[in-house]
C-alpha cells in the first residue's frame, strides 16, 4: 500500500484571468516559471551538477584596478553549469534554457534546475565533453549592476 501523494501538479494549459473574473483561484501571473516541467511521477534520476560564475577581466582590471571589479560572484557576467551525464549520447539530451529555469532530459537523468539569476537564453551556449560525461552550459545573466558592481 502507497502513500499518498499530497502534492498538487499544476495544469500546464491554464487561461489567463480576465480582471473581473473573480471565481478563478489564480491568474498566470501568480504561477511560477517552471513549474509546467514539474512532474511528480517522473522517476528518473536527478544528475550532479554544479554552478560556477565567470567574469571577463582585461589588463585594466588585473594591474590597474581601473573598473572596480573584484573577485567576487556579485561581478561576474557568466554562468557556468556543469552537468554530470555517464554514459549518454549527446543525440540523447534534451536541452531547454528559459530565463529563469533550465530544464535537461535525457533516458536516465532529469535536472528542472531554478536558476540563481535570470539568464539571456538566446545567447548561451553547450558543449559536451564525452570523454567525462559532462554537459557545459555557459549563460550570460541578466543583471542589474549598481554603483559598486557594474559592467
Amino acid at each position: 500500500v502507497r502513500p499518498l501523494d499530497h502534492r498538487i501538479t499544476l495544469l500546464t494549459h491554464v487561461q489567463p484571468v480576465k480582471s473581473g473574473d473573480h471565481k478563478d483561484i489564480w491568474c498566470m501571473e501568480e504561477v511560477a516559471e517552471g513549474s509546467e516541467y514539474e512532474d511528480a511521477w517522473d522517476t528518473r534520476e536527478q544528475p550532479e551538477y554544479e554552478i560556477l560564475f565567470r567574469q571577463q577581466v582585461g589588463t585594466e582590471d588585473m594591474f590597474l584596478g581601473m573598473t572596480r571589479k573584484d573577485p567576487s560572484t556579485a561581478c561576474c557576467e557568466d554562468m557556468l553549469i556543469k552537468i554530470k551525464l555517464p554514459d549518454t549520447k549527446v543525440s540523447d539530451v534534451t536541452l531547454d534554457v528559459q530565463e529563469k529555469v533550465l530544464d535537461l532530459r535525457s533516458p536516465q537523468k532529469k535536472l528542472l534546475l531554478h536558476l540563481p539569476h535570470p539568464v539571456d537564453r538566446k545567447n548561451g551556449k553547450a558543449s559536451f565533453l564525452p570523454e567525462k560525461g559532462i554537459l557545459e552550459v555557459t549563460l550570460r545573466m541578466k543583471r542589474e549592476f549598481d554603483f559598486i558592481n557594474f559592467a
